[in-house]
């Protein structure tokens, strides 16, 4: 019997979404971030990531950032499926939110810097992608249209009904640790070389378990691989009874033809016929029922993934008078991330679940980045700043070549400002737009990102003349992104399975099998950190 299965789709990687930045990148390294992202033309310690050239213009000696963060995350796919109505537990709604929620309580970070009076030598820790655990508790709408279609195509057999337990969490680490040089050039020009380490750690598990349907016989809920797996046998056993049959009319008429009566000979023919006819029907109704019974199975998924990439980094600074320029290039980091998977055996082997097939590597690589920056001080008290990001998401390469379903890299416009109040308080806010070139084909419940609108805010107190203390906190708004389609997650393959390509398409066709997505999301991040100068 083939061993597939139409929910093995539906187990497929929840991704940790990054707090701020792009795909699968973390901007938000500092504190100094959350309270004003346009950071990348500033000048500070938190440059030893957004502009490492500007930490060169610090004063001599060792300058420190401690920094922890916590963040509160939502994912939301509100989808609208017509079978949907056919759930025995929620009858009649067409409509289900699935809500992931996820949280990263500590997410700690420092950057260290020495500077001589040319030279900048720098440090820094950070968590550069991920970050935290997300739970979808009642699985996605990926999961369940699956089994939805099963009161569709069981329908002739009395199935109107079903049900299923789900379950889906991702945890997901990009730990990044730089080391890098900046040299003052010229009085006003500074650039930056430097290299990131990036070791990846991320989980997956999840499960597709406890389909049912209702009994036709009994009313009752039932497993649905146990109700397919007893039809199987009883289509196998009517087939077999048929194929005897048309095999004792053909005898009988064999013997009839030698007697030389024609007309007995022609009616045993007939039956034998219908016979075969009987058993070929059968015989499909068995294979229908047998690939429902493995299709049904429980599924579970437990995946360990683990890599390493190297991240070049350069960058330069000019600085001139009150006015400031920042720019720096990360290049794509090449990441292969190995499994160490313990699936279930209903797992294994599946083509939908083969790249988290135990010891295969993935491709995960990380986007090129390109950040320029300006700030300007209006006043000795009073500075702007405005930036630009460029992340290079279609050549980076990932798993089934989804990035090349992108319309375009990610843009990211950034706006902010700063103001002493006094000596010792310093006030700051800013903006950030971040518009992803996301497309119906890449949007995944599983994995998905929608352009948002973030802004932060906070304060930075001198403790002492070589100590100061950052508040802050940063807050996404997420657009909604609609979809639609008149093949729902591709539900008309489960049709296909139980009653041929033909039948599939005609309920395309009719429209029954189209549904649709709204995804957003939700974000809040607070933030706490210590600036040292020794």
């Amino acid at each position: 019997m083939k061993r597939t299965t139409f929910l093995c789709a539906a187990l497929a990687v929840v991704s940790i979404p990054t707090f701020a930045g792009g795909l699968l990148t973390n901007t938000n390294q500092n504190i100094a971030f959350l309270r004003n992202p346009a950071r990348d033309g500033a000048i500070g310690i938190d440059g030893v990531y957004s502009n490492p050239a500007g930490v060169t213009w610090l004063n001599r000696g060792f300058h420190l950032s401690i920094n922890l963060q916590s963040a509160y995350q939502t994912r939301e796919v509100t989808s609208t499926f017509l079978p949907f109505a056919y759930k025995a537990s929620d009858p009649g709604n067409t409509t289900r939110l699935f809500k992931g929620k996820a949280k990263a309580p500590v997410v700690p970070s420092y950057q260290l810097a020495y500077n001589t009076d040319r030279w900048s030598f720098s440090s820094s820790f950070a968590v550069g992608g991920g970050g935290g655990k997300c739970t979808f508790d009642d699985g996605l709408g990926s999961f369940e249209s699956q089994a939805a279609l099963l009161a569709l195509v069981g329908k002739e057999m009395g199935i109107n009904r079903y049900d299923l337990d789900s379950y889906m969490r991702g945890r997901q680490y990009y730990y990044g640790f730089q080391l890098g040089a900046g040299y003052k050039i010229t009085e006003h020009l500074a650039a930056f070389a430097g290299a990131r380490v990036v070791y990846a750690s991320s989980n997956y598990y999840g499960y597709v378990k406890n389909i049912q349907v209702n009994n036709p016989e009994t009313g009752e809920m039932t497993s649905a691989s146990g109700l397919f797996q007893a039809n199987y046998e009883k289509a196998v056993g009517a087939a077999t009874a048929f194929k005897v049959l048309a095999e004792q009319a053909t005898a009988a008429g064999n013997a009839a033809l030698a007697a030389g009566d024609e007309a007995l000979a022609a009616q045993y023919a007939q039956q034998a016929a219908t016979h075969m006819a009987q058993a070929q029907e059968m015989g499909e109704k068995a294979r229908q029922m047998g690939t429902l019974a493995v299709a049904t199975q429980d599924v579970d998924l437990n995946c360990d993934q683990t890599g390493w990439g190297l991240t070049p980094v350069l960058g330069l600074d000019f600085k001139y008078g009150k006015f400031n320029v920042g720019a720096k290039y990360e290049f794509k980091t090449r990441m292969r991330l190995k499994n160490r998977a313990a699936n279930s055996a209903s797992a294994a082997n599946l083509s939908a679940l083969d790249m988290y097939r135990d010891g295969r590597k993935v491709a995960a690589d990380i986007p090129a980045l390109l950040t320029v920056g300006a700030q300007y001080e209006i006043l000795p008290t009073w500075r702007v700043m405005a930036g630009y990001h460029h992340f290079f998401d279609k050549q980076a390469t990932q798993s089934s070549n989804d990035h090349k379903l992108l319309s375009s890299g990610t843009n990211e416009y950034l706006f902010g400002m700063e103001y002493d109040i006094c000596d010792r308080v310093q006030v700051s806010a800013g903006a950030q737009s971040t518009n992803f070139g996301m497309t119906d084909e890449y949007m995944k419940d599983m994995s998905f990102n929608v352009s948002s609108t973030s802004m932060g805010l906070g304060v930075g107190v001198r403790l002492t003349r070589k100590m100061k203390l950052n508040l802050a906190y940063f807050q996404t708004f997420y657009r909604t992104y609609d979809r639609y389609t008149n093949d729902y997650n591709k539900v008309s393959s489960v049709v296909a399975l139980a009653k041929g390509s033909e039948a599939a398409q005609a309920l395309v066709n009719t429209g029954v099998l189209g549904g649709s997505d709204a995804f957003t999301r939700t974000n809040k991040v607070i933030g706490v950190g210590l600036d040292i100068d020794f």
